[in-house]
């Protein structure tokens, strides 16, 4: 089996975390108003009955959004999820091409509203919509003089 091409425009994800190390790789593609998640599904992905797991699609979907307003802003603030719904029309398969497409509904000082489409082949698998609490970044600590 040859592996599938990535899709034009994504590169690895510029972000990594440990939870979603086991899951890698990932990529990620920067349009002007949003940051689009993708990756090619494979076993660590699925349930036990061999389809993607929405655990997933919950993940990667908090993580698009919140990657999405934090660009809206442009990486002025922190982002924390405060309210995630995820609503599964479908389902995907091993192999299939997985993207998750944000739509930044609203920014504000202390709120922002997302929503996305996720996608297994360009077609819409689940919707997901969050709300983020908008947390100032932190100075990074100086340390005293002796």
């Amino acid at each position: 089996m040859t592996a599938s091409p990535i899709p034009e425009g994504f590169e690895p994800h510029f972000r990594k975390s440990p939870l979603t190390e086991p899951w890698e790789p990932l990529y990620a593609r920067r349009t002007d108003r949003a940051v689009v998640i993708g990756l090619r599904l494979a076993k660590p992905h699925t349930n036990g009955r061999g389809l993607i797991h929405g655990g997933l699609i919950a993940a990667l979907s908090d993580n698009a959004m919140g990657y999405s307003c934090a660009q809206a802003t442009g990486w002025t603030t922190s982002f924390v999820t405060i309210g995630l719904a995820v609503d599964f029309i479908g389902t995907a398969q091993i192999g299939q091409w997985l993207a998750i497409e944000t739509d930044v509904i609203k920014t504000g000082r202390t709120i922002c509203f997302a929503q996305c489409l996720i996608k297994a082949d360009d077609v819409v698998i689940a919707r997901a919509n969050a709300t983020f609490r908008v947390v100032p970044k932190r100075e990074p600590a100086v340390a005293a003089e002796a």
